[in-house]
């Protein structure tokens, strides 16, 4: 029976398991997804080596960046990115040959594409992890300009007490790639002036536990576009999927 599977951690709720155990039972597909959760990067070994029916793996929190100096190739485009969330796992004789891609900037521009028009043309990327690398390259692909927000002075980054109705204004795609807001904690929401959005506004939230945060409720009392991830996340299912089964990519 071949093998898939996740690390990161902590894991919790995993929507990769049951999604991808799901899919196998519906399509009758020999396999099972299972969780792994390491306490280190470094047990990514024991993880391959005690699996040898292993065929792919996504990579979450803390691992997405930590992960590429395992890997014996790295796509253009996570190499760009700086992040990897999908390994192909290929056995040649006894060598373990593993090659990292990057599925969220695939889920992440297919889904929020639709909502932009001429009118947006800057936007505001809440948070500085994984995550957000991916959906910077995104939006610059899509031909926007990008700032990163940080709760903490750091490079090539504003804080939100810099963000003013102006900005707002300005910067009318706000993407939120941390975790606030998240289940449990549903009666938090980034510090921004939600006052001075409008129609004009996007708020997408990478997050999917609750179906709206407080992030995009109180845009949307404002008239604003929301959207959350779960489409992101089945969009990137799918190109896993295609990461390690599909044709080898150079």
């Amino acid at each position: 029976m071949d093998k898939y599977g996740l690390i990161g951690n902590p894991l919790g709720h995993s929507f990769s398991k049951s999604y991808f155990n799901e899919k196998f039972e519906n399509e009758n597909i020999d396999a099972e997804y299972l969780n792994f959760e390491i306490p280190s990067i470094e047990n990514l070994v024991e993880v391959i080596d005690s699996n040898p029916e292993l065929k792919g793996l996504n990579v979450t929190i803390p691992y997405k960046e930590k992960v590429i100096s395992y890997l014996d190739y790295v796509s253009p485009e996570a190499r760009a990115i700086g992040a990897v969330n999908v390994i192909r796992v290929t056995h040649k004789g006894k060598d373990v040959v593993l090659r990292g891609y990057n599925s969220d900037v695939i889920g992440f521009t297919k889904s929020i594409e639709p909502l932009l028009d001429k009118s947006h043309r800057k936007a505001l990327i809440l948070g500085t992890g994984g995550a957000s690398k991916a959906v910077n390259y995104g939006l610059k692909s899509l031909g926007l300009e990008t700032v990163l927000v940080s709760r903490f002075k750091r490079p090539n980054t504003i804080q939100y007490e810099d963000i003013d109705a102006d900005v707002i204004k300005d910067y009318n795609v706000i993407v939120n790639c941390t975790p606030v807001g998240m289940y449990p904690n549903v009666d938090n929401c980034p510090k921004l002036p939600y006052d001075a959005m409008d129609t004009h506004t996007i708020l997408y939230d990478l997050i999917y536990n609750p179906d709206e945060t407080l992030f995009m409720h109180k845009g949307a009392e404002k008239g604003a576009t929301v959207k959350n991830g779960l489409e992101m996340l089945l969009l990137q299912a799918f190109a896993s999927w295609e990461f390690w089964n599909g044709k080898e990519q150079k």
